[in-house]
């Protein structure tokens, strides 16, 4: 029995969806996670403990695994187990991404590198230890600028800067982020540099992907209404199919592919931020794994197929029947943290559930929890979707559930205080 390896550590939300998809496809599935599972004693086959962190002993005890319990695909769920699963799937000799081409796109600063060699669009970009004095980056710093930690994802530690002063505030605040025990333990070496870029003006936009022998099926191209001007890029809304003209849509579609091919990309799915302006699309993000957080539970394909079902028959090998997106107009709201404390109440859930178009909306985060926004935050409050005729009607009724929605988050004082989801404020 060939089984599915699925890699994932527990802070993931992909989870469920993954598992789910693993389910209705009948797969065996194995998870590979940061953490023992409670269960794993009693099922051995399905539950397989790893350390994210030093990949090459976790890919030793993934081929010790396959010995006993064969593996047919490893899959990771995001980010955090990329590099694993394709030097784990290279020493199995299973269908995989070259590990140095996936190492190239987990670290910022080498994606730039290789992207400015092979002349795809993207930000101009230093590589800056957090050890040199601010103020002197900044004599050579073009701005506005933008500072970023080379590996931690979701806009987490993302900042902008446009002036000398800002600039040294941004470097102080990333570089406390980075010091974090936890994140320090996560970045290694990448976790003493931070990348400075030049700030690129335009439109937002994502693109959702799957290859196949180093050839892009595109499976969405997202608009991302809200500007994402900084000082921070708490990113909102998703709504696709994009209202944007063909002949833009098929700039940003050939200007991914073009950053396919310089990175040397090969197969799975494939999650690009791109911004576009007078001198056409621009490469921001361009990742190995699907798109983040629970967003994907926007997107489905020929008869109800998920992006996760999509991508498990993808790597087993199985026949995938259509990769067409119902034809319905769809789209996500990440709800941003307004501010730090501790969230103490959510109002107006029904009334947000009963807004036209309105799908599902799902608050992630437990009330009486701790609440961080960005850049230092790792978490929205929670995600609401919607479908609709045209996105044009998807865009107003999430902006909509989210005005009826209100947000009671207590500061360190204990003293709760409304913030409601009307005020603009609250929702970038």
């Amino acid at each position: 029995m060939h089984r599915l390896l699925l890699l994932m550590t527990t802070a993931t939300y992909r989870a469920s969806a993954f598992i789910e998809a693993a389910r209705r496809l009948d797969v065996p599935v194995v998870v590979g996670s940061d953490r023992e599972q409670a269960l794993a004693a009693a099922s051995p086959a399905g539950h397989l403990t790893l350390d994210f962190l030093v990949p090459e002993k976790a890919t030793g005890a993934i081929v010790e695994f396959a010995k006993h319990y064969p593996i047919r695909a490893v899959v990771s769920a995001d980010d955090d187990g990329a590099i694993l699963a394709a030097m784990a799937a290279a020493v199995l000799g299973l269908p995989h991404n070259a590990v140095d081409a996936v190492v190239a796109a987990r670290n910022k600063h080498r994606m730039r590198e290789v992207l400015a060699a092979a002349g795809v669009p993207s930000p101009r970009s230093e590589l800056v230890s957090i050890d040199e004095e601010p103020h002197d980056v900044a004599r050579r710093v073009v701005f506005p600028c933008v500072v970023k930690p080379l590996f931690l994802s979701a806009s987490r530690g993302v900042i902008r800067a446009d002036d000398p002063a800002q600039f040294a505030g941004a470097i102080r605040r990333l570089t406390a982020i980075l010091r974090r025990p936890e994140v320090a333990a996560e970045g290694g070496p990448l976790a003493q540099q931070v990348l400075v870029e030049t700030f690129i003006p335009g439109i937002e936009v994502a693109l959702e992907g799957l290859l196949e022998e180093g050839k892009l099926r595109v499976l969405a191209l997202f608009d991302k209404p809200d500007p994402l001007e900084g000082p921070f890029f708490e990113e909102t809304i998703y709504v696709t199919p994009s209202r944007l003209p063909a002949p833009l849509q098929q700039a940003i579609v050939a200007c991914t592919e073009d950053a396919v091919t310089a990175l040397g990309l090969q197969r799975g799915p494939v999650h690009a931020e791109l911004r576009l302006n007078d001198q056409g699309p621009w490469i921001l993000e361009i990742a190995p794994r699907s798109i983040g957080g629970l967003c994907s539970r926007a997107l489905r394909f020929g008869e109800g197929i998920s992006l996760e079902e999509l991508i498990l028959r993808d790597a087993m090998g199985l026949e995938v029947a259509s990769l067409q997106r119902e034809k319905q107009a769809a789209g996500v709201m990440m709800i941003p943290i307004p501010q730090a404390g501790i969230l103490r109440e959510v109002r107006g859930q029904d009334e947000a559930r009963h807004v036209r178009g309105i799908d599902e909306i799902r608050i992630t985060i437990p009330v009486g929890q701790e609440v961080v926004p960005l850049p230092e935050g790792t978490r929205y409050l929670g995600f609401i979707f919607a479908r609709d005729e045209t996105p044009d009607r998807v865009e107003a009724a999430l902006w909509e559930a989210h005005r009826q929605l209100t947000f009671h988050i207590a500061p360190p004082t204990d003293r709760v205080e409304g913030i409601g989801g009307s005020s603009r404020e609250s929702s970038v």
